[in-house]
């Protein structure tokens, strides 16, 4: 079943399930395309689907919804090929996996963990900048443990909300799921691990964003939050029109 076809809000572990089993294919995974992105000064980029939430600012949001129909299964070493590919071509170091969430269930995880590691092994100088929302390593907190041994990995945490009603109001998933990505963030700082926030900043007031700063600090979370740049797309805007979203820092 479509999420858009559940009754909001929908459980996002169930979620998570559901979609892994349609972009997973025992160690293959769907993906729809590779490709040299701008950000952080230039990074090959492997964009996937499949996601756990459906976020009303999503660019990639028609085919988050119907995963399935996108695109070819790929490989651990046929994603890691394309991306070092890439890297070699435009002399970038950098590497992520974006447009969806890399993490939904055991097999998305060590799909990831073995394309980390051939680039790892491929390209040691490298940096690997997992996009992430949070929620199944704040799930499983003890999976954060795995990634240690990757000291080319930052990870960045894409908070969804301040607080428990804007994160089920733009991600569609219940609220007892808000403090998950927290709960991640504090568990990826305990063993070391390189992470920090992020927020569309656009979508909250400064005392909104002042009160997501008080919950991060009581979770001994440093306040320092990146802000996310809106893709503002008609069906981006018509999305937020039907959540009753607006754009605060306009």
């Amino acid at each position: 079943m479509a999420k858009e076809e559940l009754k909001f809000p929908f459980d996002p572990l169930q979620g998570a399930h559901e979609v892994e089993a349609k972009v997973m294919r025992g160690q293959k995974r769907l993906y729809y395309r590779f490709r040299p992105a701008p950000y952080y000064g230039g990074i090959a980029t492997a964009d996937a689907v499949g996601c756990a939430f459906l976020c009303a600012y999503c660019w990639n949001y028609n085919r988050n919804l119907y995963p399935e129909r996108h695109h070819t299964f790929y490989s651990p070493q046929q994603v890691a090929s394309e991306l070092l590919s890439i890297a070699q071509k435009k002399s970038f170091r950098l590497f992520r996996v974006s447009g969806a969430e890399p993490m939904l269930g055991k097999k998305s995880v060590d799909h990831l963990m073995d394309v980390l590691e051939i680039i790892h092994l491929n390209r040691p100088d490298s940096l690997f900048i997992l996009e992430t929302n949070g929620f199944f390593f704040g799930y499983r907190p003890e999976l954060c443990q795995g990634f240690k041994k990757f000291h080319n990995l930052r990870i960045r945490v894409c908070l969804k909300g301040v607080d428990e009603d804007s994160f089920e109001q733009i991600t569609g998933a219940k609220k007892n799921a808000f403090l998950f990505p927290i709960k991640a963030l504090k568990q990826l700082k305990k063993i070391g691990i390189s992470a920090w926030p992020a927020l569309m900043k656009d979508l909250f007031s400064s005392q909104d964003i002042k009160k997501l700063k008080t919950t991060l600090k009581a979770n001994g979370i440093s306040p320092e939050i990146e802000g996310e740049s809106l893709e503002a797309y008609p069906f981006v805007i018509k999305n937020m029109k039907k959540r009753h979203i607006k754009i605060k820092n306009q």
